[in-house]
């Protein structure tokens, strides 16, 4: 009796890891750091009577950078919050049609705030705009926005089938 082989992974099990998997991980790590930040803070804070000047800027540059790389798992499985009151009771045809209005109205939005927030990022870079207290340039700060984005734009026309089906596994 040879090894027991694994089975071959499924076609979709990488766009899982891609766009589910990975920016969740990611985001977990951000937030890991954010929590030691905090908790040097209020050591140093109520041990020490010194705080870490710089150390809220920085939590919420990472708490914004957690929020807009979650929207590509958020995109994956289907999460977005939903006005979707009329559209559940619709069937055949008339879903269909409002499923691909909402699909391409939200390939639409993504695209126009990846150009937008792009245009803000090449603005920041030519003026250099640094944080107040952390001196983080505001490129890499504003980046989460369009890397969020073009994310959830890919995302979309990755799963565009489960976007018009209105189905998600």
């Amino acid at each position: 009796m040879g090894a027991m082989q694994k089975p071959s992974p499924a076609p979709t099990d990488w766009k899982r890891f891609v766009f589910d998997d990975l920016p969740r991980a990611i985001a977990s790590m951000l937030l890991l750091i954010a929590v030691a930040i905090n908790f040097a803070n209020v050591i140093g804070r109520y041990v020490f009577r010194s705080s870490i000047f710089w150390a809220d800027e920085i939590l919420v540059y990472l708490i914004i950078w957690c929020v807009f790389l979650c929207l590509a798992a958020i995109t994956y499985n289907g999460a977005h919050l939903k006005m979707d009151l009329f559209s559940t009771g619709l069937r055949g045809v008339p879903r269909r049609i409002v499923n691909a209005a909402i699909t391409a109205g939200m390939v639409a939005c993504g695209i126009v705030m990846v150009w937008q927030s792009t245009s803000v990022i090449l603005l920041l870079a030519r003026t250099g705009q640094v944080s107040v207290n952390a001196g983080v340039p505001m490129t890499l700060v504003q980046a989460a926005i369009p890397v969020g984005f073009a994310l959830m734009v890919i995302v979309i026309l990755v799963r565009v089938r489960a976007y018009l089906a209105d189905k998600f596994d």
